[in-house]
C-alpha cells in the first residue's frame, strides 16, 4: 500500500492534534468496531472556525485525514465548512489508497458532527442544513 508523502507527513507530524476547552462544537464519528474513532473540536467566532482540533484513534490514513481536514477547515465560514467533502481531502492529500478512502469520509462526517453540535448548542436544528450523519457508513455500506 503506497502512501503520497502528503499522507506520510500528515501522520508524522499530525496538525492540529488536541482537545479545545469550551469548544464551540464537537463531533464523534466512527466507532471501535471498525477501527477508527475521530473527535473534532471547533472554536467559531461570528461564523467563522477560528480554531479546529482533533483526536483520532485509528490508522495512519485516519490521522492524516483528521489533520488535513482541520487545516482546511480552519479561517473559513460555517457554510464553507458544511461543504467540505471527502474527495476534497483525499485530494489535498494527494490521493489514497482505495481501501483507506473511508478515512477520509469520517473526516467529513466528524467536521459535520462537530458543525451538527455547534447548531444544536445554537439552538437551531441542524438535520435540514448539516443533513443526517450515518454512524461508519463508509465501513460497513
Amino acid at each position: 500500500m503506497l502512501y503520497s508523502d502528503k499522507v506520510l507527513e500528515h501522520f508524522a507530524n499530525p496538525h492540529n492534534v488536541g482537545e479545545i476547552e469550551n469548544a464551540d462544537g464537537v463531533g464523534e464519528v466512527g466507532n471501535a468496531k471498525c477501527g477508527d474513532i475521530m473527535k473534532m473540536y471547533l472554536k467559531i467566532d461570528n461564523g467563522m472556525i477560528t480554531d479546529a482540533k482533533f483526536k483520532t484513534f485509528g490508522c495512519g490514513a485516519a490521522i492524516a485525514t483528521s489533520s488535513m481536514a482541520t487545516d482546511m477547515i480552519k479561517g473559513k465560514t460555517v457554510d464553507e465548512a458544511l461543504k467540505l467533502s471527502n474527495q476534497a481531502v483525499v485530494e489535498a492529500l494527494d490521493g489514497l489508497p482505495a481501501s483507506k478512502i473511508h478515512c477520509s469520509v469520517l473526516a467529513e462526517q466528524a467536521v459535520k458532527a462537530a458543525l451538527s453540535d455547534y447548531y444544536t448548542k445554537q439552538g437551531v436544528d441542524p438535520e435540514p442544513i448539516v443533513g443526517k450523519l450515518s454512524e461508519c457508513e463508509a465501513c460497513h455500506g
